[in-house]
């Protein structure tokens, strides 16, 4: 214990001491001494002193050989902090503001990863989503040869695949509304259809033309008698695209049920 007792007095003078200077440049009118301590502290992992010190002087370096440094620097402290948002709003300022700088590239495509990062679960709102989504398709546009193009485009076809499971989970939900206030098999498959023009290559495909053929035949079953055989002419339609589209599919027994039925309410 009597060893140890020195070791734990240094650490203290070290943290004190580390506090103190911290304290001092936040009273400090120098706006160089600023920024290189904002240096050091983000390069120690000390991200929100470097977002609190490098606040402060972005404005006084802006135009000088630092300033532009020092908003990068800002922006990925926000990031590293995984404070993404915030860290999304000074990348852009910085592209903006910087569009052929040094970091111009990393601040594109940190912008949208960030985004992505801070994407939600699906059933949440998706504004940070399709907020990725346009940040890094712009990344992809201006620096089609950059390393991280990969990495950009996975995060977007997950990305996409995350939007239109909320798709298919709102077309679901209106499916299992039936006939409840209105005819919301119609809802659900207009749903279904939009997300399929919207994401074709979705790896959700196959749940969303199974829904439509199933909505499809609960409308025909409820339909009035004069449009009943119609709608059910609509189904077996939708029953040959299902089949042809997913032959090897495990709904395939489901789709020949209802392909079944349908054919009894058609006149050859």
């Amino acid at each position: 214990m009597k060893k140890l007792f020195p070791i734990l007095f240094g650490i203290l003078l070290l943290a004190a001491g580390g506090c103190g200077e911290y304290t001092k440049v936040l009273k400090s009118h120098d706006a160089d001494y600023k920024f290189d301590y904002a240096k050091r502290a983000y390069e120690q992992g000390k991200y929100m002193q470097a977002v609190t010190v490098l606040s402060e002087v972005i404005q006084p370096l802006r135009g000088g050989s630092k300033g532009e440094e020092a908003l990068y620097l800002l922006a990925k402290s926000y990031y590293d902090s995984k404070d993404y948002l915030n860290s999304g709003v000074y990348f852009k300022t910085y592209y903006t503001r910087y569009p052929k700088g040094e970091y111009a590239e990393d601040a594109r495509f940190y912008s949208g990863y960030g985004y992505y990062l801070d994407s939600p679960d699906p059933q949440l709102d998706q504004s940070s989503t399709r907020k990725a989504i346009e940040e890094l398709q712009n990344f992809l546009d201006f620096y089609p040869r950059s390393e991280k193009v990969t990495i950009a485009q996975n995060a977007i076809f997950a990305m996409q695949d995350k939007l239109t499971l909320k798709e298919l989970q709102n077309a679901q939900l209106y499916y299992n509304l039936g006939n409840f206030l209105g005819n919301n098999y119609r809802a659900s498959i207009i749903v279904c259809e939009n997300a399929l023009k919207n994401y074709p290559y979705s790896k959700y495909r196959e749940d969303f033309e199974l829904l439509i053929l199933k909505a499809k035949y609960q409308e025909a079953k409820n339909s009035v008698p004069e449009k009943r055989e119609d709608r059910f002419r609509d189904v077996i339609d939708e029953y040959y695209s299902f089949s042809n589209n997913f032959p090897e599919s495990k709904n395939l027994k489901e789709a020949e049920n209802i392909y079944s039925v349908a054919r009894r309410h058609v006149k050859e």
